[in-house]
């Protein structure tokens, strides 16, 4: 069975757009959509509710948010094949499950009722930080994009091996949309006081990691190399700015559940101008 490209929806505007990118990121990849809507109504309500009404009052409301997201999502694409469900559970948990056998996850920034939460909330985090498959956290829409930007993939270029899962979905994306790739690593100059002093050129070093990182990356691909002196953080955000997708590898923690989110993944999913795409890389 095909893996899914899952969106989370809960009718909010935000999950909306979740939808429509999630459709044509399906489309791209020749996969079906799925969109899920979570809530603990049958864990806790289900039965008082249905004595009283005779129905669950929730899920006449999750019907209605996935229906209409589902005609969206086949007015957009019709040739997409579409599947909806309604999910008993935590809304991150019921995500984090869904992604062991998803292509990718969709989110907006934040949700009607915490479905898709500020990013300042927990759901989108905590879905970024334990999925299992690479994760889209869409911000508010075109009132962040530049007027002029230029359509490309970004790609923060970490330590290889630890972040190859990530160089690999950047470089599908751009082959996919048809756009190049801009692959960005940061540098800081040390101190005179630093242990790191007169150990060679750090923009110089920046450069061989990002080339050795984009080594594999198929040739049909353009790619654009930039390592901007500063802080990692800071260098990503910018470099984002009017850019289709920035892409940033998740970190593996050892001896817990799943990942966690390193400070710049953090840091870019509060602050890119972007969606943002934050891949695992297997242990």
């Amino acid at each position: 069975m095909d893996e899914p490209i899952v969106v989370g929806v809960d009718g909010s505007a935000p999950s909306l757009r979740a939808v429509d990118w999630g459709v044509e990121e399906a489309a791209l990849r020749g996969a079906p959509l799925r969109l899920v809507y979570a809530s603990l109504w049958e864990r806790y309500e289900g039965e008082l509710i249905a004595q009283e009404l005779n129905r669950p009052v929730e899920e006449v409301m999750a019907r209605d948010v996935v229906g209409t997201a589902e005609a969206r999502a086949r007015s957009r694409r019709p040739d997409v094949e579409v599947t909806t469900d309604v999910l008993a559970g935590e809304p991150e948990y019921a995500l984090v499950r869904e992604s062991s056998t998803a292509r990718a996850v969709v989110l907006g920034s934040r949700g009607r009722s915490g479905f898709t939460e500020a990013l300042l909330g927990s759901v989108s985090l905590t879905v970024a930080g334990h999925a299992h498959c690479p994760v889209f956290v869409l911000r508010d829409g075109p009132e962040d994009e530049v007027p002029g930007g230029s359509p490309r993939i970004v790609l923060a270029v970490g330590d290889k091996p630890r972040d190859a899962a990530a160089v690999r979905f950047a470089a599908e994306e751009a082959g996919l949309r048809g756009l190049p790739l801009e692959a960005v690593r940061a540098w800081r100059r040390p101190s005179a006081f630093s242990h790191d002093a007169g150990e060679g050129d750090p923009e110089e070093a920046a450069r061989e990691v990002v080339a050795e990182a984009l080594r594999d990356v198929p040739e049909g691909v353009a790619t654009v190399v930039r390592t901007p002196e500063g802080p990692t953080r800071d260098a990503l955000v910018e470099a984002a700015r009017g850019a289709t997708l920035l892409v940033v590898g998740g970190h593996p923690r050892h001896g817990g559940f799943g990942l966690q989110l390193g400070r710049v993944a953090h840091g870019v999913l509060h602050r890119a101008p972007c969606p943002v795409a934050v891949v695992p890389q297997p242990a």
